[in-house]
């Protein structure tokens, strides 16, 4: 088989993100080494921490755990029973202790983190938890994997800031082989058409609360994660093209057998790697620069959330590696959208999976020459083995070639003749900072916003304006105060319907925030995660209301068109508290101190801006 070329953007890429900072990648790998040369971790326990290790395990899990040559597997789970992605993790655990019984290794389940539910707090102020959550999770997981006496991992988590946060924690204990496992999406409900219908209809108050949640629960419905292209989703095709699941585990339903199975195969496949000898395979050796570039190339291929330009940045500091987002940026520019997947189409990822899912989409883009082939995955070297597709025979998984041609062109295509010449996320920048817009959802038309102002400092209060009518003319919302340091950065989901409505009216209307959106945002323009933020005086907080912005997504810039003299003399708006209650006082101490958007929004990675001075409210329009 002829190897493609690969793209040149991509080796460009690549380059300049090792060039970064490599004394950060060394340093990480001189610390991985010095663990692996350590040697296995229960062989130097003392006597009475290792009796603690198996005091509560049955007899057959002790002969394993006692023993200085045996493989014991360390579980991190994300499971509750409220988060409906997450559900299925509760008998795991169990599935797993029997599969390692069964090839003679044990496993424990080390510890737990939270996992919040980004669509139960959307709106809501344990939102402003939501994106701080990610580090509590890794410093959880880095609490489990602290006990140090396993030599393989499974860390279990599906959603928003779980697997990240699983992730980043892993990566402190990345001498070790650690599969992440996923559990699947729910069955399909609602049409997604017939959902943001509704939802637009409830806006405009031309529904009611009952229909609404007649509507959601239809979407909403088992057991699962959410079947829109949003960010848990995005999370699970990532992790496939950076070779972290066996192949194609990561879209099959929690409760067909093949799940169980495949759960399975991850457990045989981790005992396995903690057994070989022969070179090292921990998640170091799979983690590397160019597995970081294909999961950037994967997000933009298939119009995935933007909050993953948060996220692959703090995953890859983890790793020793700095990435920004010029780096999504240039890939984004040569990268061809695959997928039509909601919000960027009608389809939701059942769909994509029966088109042809992860395999397809990674074997178009190695053929194109848009990935690194040449990485190492927990199934072995090579991307290609990330194409196969799994399938149970006989109770066993076995994996075959990915079809050749999608099943529904409508959802998935492939390379030669893509959806949009772009990956559509792109970097804006001028005079206001530098953001993030997603537009492989927003139509050409609606690319190039001019108009004035309206300032905003909370969803509530953008959400009042429009039903009260004041909202039913061109402009551009700012929503600022919404950055990391600010309030913990939550994401702005309440104001895409109304958006939406006030757009199909005919008006031009856009979004610019230091906030986030939901994975789930659409059709709207929305320049988000601005940095500076404004509450480190930021250019956010010079805008007055009225000032005309103009969001261009085509010329990939952001400006306030506010004479030069006036704008560097303009006072700096001020914000007001952050909010107290629902556990938003006990996250002081990492608003303090959390790094920029650009940076990851992370409070692990030693951030270099100066803490802000004490908030002071500003007047009450």
């Amino acid at each position: 088989m002829t190897v493609p070329t690969l793209h040149p953007v991509l080796e460009n890429v690549t380059a300049r993100i090792l060039a970064r900072q490599p004394d950060l990648r060394a340093g990480y790998l001189a610390g991985i080494a010095e663990a692996r040369a350590r040697g296995p971790s229960r062989g130097r326990l003392s006597c009475a921490n290792l009796a603690h290790v198996f005091a509560a395990s049955p007899v057959a899990d002790k002969l394993v755990q006692r023993g200085a040559e045996g493989v014991n597997i360390g579980i991190v789970s994300a499971y509750n029973d409220m988060l409906s992605a997450h559900q299925p993790f509760e008998h795991f655990p169990d599935l797993i202790r029997k599969a390692a019984r069964e090839i003679g290794a044990s496993a424990q389940l080390a510890g737990a983190t939270p996992a919040m539910c980004d669509g139960v707090t959307q709106g809501q102020g344990g939102m402003e938890l939501s994106l701080l959550s990610r580090d509590v999770i890794a410093m959880a997981t880095a609490i489990a994997f602290t006990h140090d006496a396993f030599e393989a991992g499974l860390c279990l988590g599906v959603c928003d800031k779980i697997v990240p946060g699983l992730v980043i924690g892993a990566l402190s204990f990345a001498h070790l082989p650690i599969l992440m496992v996923p559990a699947g999406p729910m069955s399909s409900g609602l049409p997604n058409k017939e959902k943001a219908r509704i939802r637009a209809l409830y806006a405009e108050g031309k529904l009611g609360r009952d229909e609404l949640l007649q509507a959601e629960s239809q979407s909403y419905h088992g057991v699962g994660t959410c079947t829109f292209y949003g960010t848990a989703n995005t999370n699970q095709l990532l992790m496939e093209a950076m070779g972290l699941h066996l192949p194609g585990a990561a879209f099959v339903h929690p409760d067909a057998p093949l799940r169980a199975a495949l759960t399975r195969a991850a457990t045989f496949r981790a005992v396995e790697l903690a057994r070989a000898q022969e070179a090292p395979n921990g998640l170091a050796e799979i983690l590397g620069v160019k597995a970081f570039v294909n999961s950037i190339v994967a997000l933009v291929a298939t119009g995935g959330s933007t909050n993953l330009t948060l996220h692959l940045v703090a995953m890859a500091r983890a790793a020793g590696f700095v990435v920004d987002w010029s780096d999504f940026d240039d890939l984004s520019a040569v990268t061809p959208l695959l997928c039509r997947i909601y919000p960027n189409g009608s389809a939701d990822v059942n769909h994509f999976q029966a088109a042809g899912g992860p395999g397809f989409l990674i074997a178009e883009l190695l053929r194109a020459g848009l990935m690194h082939p040449d990485v190492m995955t927990v199934s072995g070297p090579g991307l290609a083995r990330q194409t196969q597709e799994p399938f149970l025979i006989d109770g066993r998984v076995e994996w075959r070639a990915p079809a050749g041609a999608s099943l529904d062109t409508e959802v998935l295509r492939p390379v030669a003749d893509p959806f949009d010449a772009d990956g559509g996320i792109r970097l804006l920048t001028g005079n206001l900072g530098r953001a993030v817009i997603k537009t492989s959802a927003v139509a050409p038309a609606h690319r190039v916003v001019e108009a004035p102002a309206a300032i905003f400092h909370s969803q509530a209060e953008f959400t009042a304006a429009f039903k009260a009518g004041a909202l039913n003319r061109d402009f551009v919302a700012v929503l600022r105060f919404q950055g990391p340091s600010a309030n913990g950065m939550p994401e702005l989901h309440q104001l895409s319907p109304p958006l939406s409505v006030l757009q199909d009216r005919g008006f031009k209307v856009a979004l610019v925030s230091d906030g986030r959106m939901s994975g789930a945002s659409g059709k709207t323009p929305a320049a988000i995660h601005l940095t500076p933020e404004a509450a480190h005086g930021g250019p956010l907080a010079r805008v007055q209301a009225g000032d005309i912005i103009r969001l261009d997504a085509e010329k990939r810039t952001l400006d306030a068109l506010v004479p030069v003299a006036e704008w560097n003399a303009r006072p700096l708006a001020r914000h007001s508290q952050p909010g107290h209650g629902l556990g938003r006082e006990l996250f002081g101490f990492m608003r303090r101190v959390v790094g920029p958007a650009e940076e990851g929004g992370s409070v692990l990675f030693s951030p270099d801006h100066a803490p802000r001075a004490a908030a002071i409210p500003e007047h009450v329009a």
